[in-house]
């Protein structure tokens, strides 16, 4: 530069050039940073101080990108708190079913209308359980209770109180004590009413309640109308839980006989009968069989135009299915568990990319490719298990 006087002075101005700067680390970095000082702290104290470290730093990276992180485990959440959620609701049905079956007779035997039951070729004809088969069936042997049910639909009332039970079944006197029912009020009816064929019910709790709580009358004693008909109640069941079972009317099926069909009807839907013992049951369900077949004619090699069933069959069948919604179920779990590993994985690459110069600085001053590829590796498995105990805690509330 000129300054007069023929002299010249030359500024000398250094200017920074672009690839001279250097970017100062986010906050992230400066975390991650910190924690590999302190790793180097620590490094010489041994191998559980190097991993308190890792994952300490773990920690750190985590709470640094706190949203990427909570949206990275909410699959994991979601899988295993499915997985839980569906073991402990099919476990939990399945266990109540059984007790349900258990508390009602181990030792029953359920025989029912229709079938092919044991195989061969479908029989000609069909012919329903009749008052025949349930006066043979109470003579065999070994059986110490028999009652046939008769199930009808329609409407009770009493008084202004109008209610559409799930069923009006015709049973003997013997049901009560096949189901192992308990009475909340009153009494089973008697051998006298089913001889007689007498009008009198008993009713559901379910039933009791939406009849008579209106008007807070007590229902023992009560006649409720049915089919243009008065019935006294002369019991109510105790509650017995779930699927509808509180929801029915039960009277004598020689009333239905004689008073609702006049006789013209002496059939029946299904016929259950009790065991004396457990070891009895398969003797029981084999006399049964061939009672049957003599009664309904039914030839060598036709298959059977009935089907008999016992309580622990039942059971088996019911464990089945209930298997059967466990494994879709843990299934479908498994897949989100699967796109969760996914997502933890791609997250951990974008991760690896992000600190790139963390990765730099710490090989520069002696970190191994083992150190580097286990610190992203906690990371990962922190994540797992803050994600699975979410999920476990969730599952099980």
């Amino acid at each position: 530069m000129s300054t007069g006087k023929g002299k010249t002075r030359v500024s000398h101005s250094i200017q920074p050039r672009a690839d001279d700067y250097i970017e100062p680390p986010g906050e992230a970095q400066e975390t991650s940073l910190q924690s590999l000082l302190q790793e180097l702290r620590t490094r010489g104290d041994g191998q559980g101080s190097l991993i308190g470290a890792s994952l300490g730093s773990a920690v750190e990276a985590v709470w640094a990108n706190r949203m990427r992180s909570l949206l990275t485990i909410l699959g994991i959440v979601i899988g295993i708190a499915a997985v839980i959620g569906a073991l402990t609701l099919t476990q939990g049905v399945g266990a109540y079913i059984d007790n349900t079956i258990l508390s009602q007779g181990a030792n029953t035997i359920y025989v029912w209308t229709g079938g092919d039951g044991n195989g061969g070729s479908r029989p000609q004809q069909v012919q329903p359980l009749s008052t025949r088969d349930l006066q043979s069936l109470r003579n065999l042997p070994h059986v110490a209770a028999v009652s046939p049910l008769f199930y009808m639909g329609g409407q009770v009332q009493f008084g202004n109180q109008n209610w559409h039970p799930n069923n009006i079944i015709g049973v003997s006197t013997d049901m009560q004590a096949i189901q192992n029912w308990q009475m909340a009020e009153g009494l089973w009816f008697s051998a006298s009413d089913e001889a007689g064929g007498e009008p009198v019910v008993v009713i559901g709790d379910t039933v009791a309640h939406n009849l008579f709580d209106a008007s807070r009358t007590d229902p023992v004693g009560q006649k409720i109308l049915f089919g243009n008909q008065l019935f006294r109640v002369v019991g109510v069941l105790a509650s017995k839980g779930g699927f509808g079972q509180d929801d029915v009317v039960y009277m004598p099926y020689t009333t239905i006989q004689t008073r609702l069909f006049h006789g013209e009807n002496n059939v029946f839907n299904e016929i259950d009968v009790e065991a004396d013992s457990r070891g009895s049951i398969d003797q029981v369900v084999q006399e049964i069989t061939v009672t049957l077949e003599v009664n309904h004619h039914i030839r060598s090699g036709e298959g059977d135009d009935f089907q008999t069933q016992t309580a622990v069959q039942i059971i088996q069948r019911e464990d089945q299915t209930t298997q059967i919604i466990t494994d879709i179920l843990t299934g479908i779990a498994a897949i989100s568990l699967t796109v969760a590993g996914i997502g933890i994985m791609n997250i951990m690459l974008v991760s690896v990319t992000e600190r790139t110069r963390e990765i730099g600085i710490r090989m520069s001053i002696g970190a191994r490719r083992r150190d580097i590829r286990n610190q992203f590796l906690v990371e990962a498995l922190f994540l797992c298990l803050v994600g699975g105990a979410i999920g476990l805690l969730l599952g099980v509330l």
